[in-house]
């Protein structure tokens, strides 16, 4: 790891700076990113309980059923599009960060947050809301000592990043396979190497975002865009890790 005395930037403003105005500026840069992120997850849980909550009613035998919207939104071709809008916003994102300015990075990472809260509003129709409240505070303890530990180990963690991505690409693949054969025990192994990677990730991602910052020459602009980034990154690992860890541990509805 670089000693904090090695860069001589200022979050934001590019002066030489103290070893204390570095440690400062660091705390803020990371703050600003765990602001923008937990923003992010809010707008996602609002929107996800909010469509469900207009799709979702009970007949007359109390059993759950869908209302007309909830039809229009999980049964007709609208659903592959709320499925999909979110890779779109990824692919805007990887194609445009550097020419948007760092305002409208934020407001896009707002509204990618909100389209996926909708794609994820339909594993409230498979898991129990109790399940699903349960796992995302498990997900969150989690996720909060694995990025702790990734913003204070010494130990650089980028060897462990490459083994990492080459086991997002074969989990990727393995997904991919097992949407043809359907397979129960492969779909287990799935999940729990899934959260084994993006438990990895979240350390991984966080020290990586520390270093950026420690390296890096940033004015407010791009220290804004930077603070976005960091937010869409660690958002990502936190939605994974949720969403692998309900299909291990979570009840589904009966």
């Amino acid at each position: 790891m670089q000693p904090y005395e090695q860069n001589q930037h200022a979050y934001g403003t590019g002066f030489a700076r103290t070893a204390a105005q570095v440690d400062q500026g660091l705390r803020a840069f990371m703050l600003g990113v765990y602001n923008n992120m937990v923003l992010g997850l809010a707008i996602s849980a609002l929107v996800a309980l909010g469509l469900n909550m207009a799709a979702i009613t009970t007949d007359d035998t109390g059993r759950r059923a869908l209302t007309a919207f909830g039809q229009l939104l999980y049964t007709s071709p609208l659903k592959w599009v709320i499925a999909l809008a979110p890779l779109a916003f990824i692919f805007m994102f990887s194609f445009r960060m550097d020419r948007m300015s760092a305002a409208s990075a934020r407001t896009t990472f707002f509204a990618f947050a909100a389209v996926m809260g909708a794609s994820l509003s339909t594993l409230l129709l498979v898991y129990t809301g109790a399940s699903v409240v349960q796992v995302f505070f498990i997900t969150a303890a989690a996720f909060g000592s694995l990025s702790l530990w990734g913003y204070t180990t010494n130990r650089s963690l980028s060897g462990m990043g490459s083994f990492l991505m080459m086991g997002l690409v074969g989990l990727i693949l393995a997904s991919i396979v097992n949407i043809f054969v359907g397979w129960a025990m492969l779909q287990f192994a799935i999940s729990v190497i899934g959260v084994l990677i993006f438990a990895g990730l979240t350390a991984y991602d966080t020290q990586k975002l520390k270093e950026m910052y420690l390296y890096g020459n940033f004015d407010s602009e791009a220290a804004g865009k930077a603070s976005v980034f960091g937010a869409l990154t660690l958002y990502l690992d936190f939605i994974n890790m949720f969403q692998f860890l309900l299909a291990l541990v979570g009840n589904r509805n009966e």
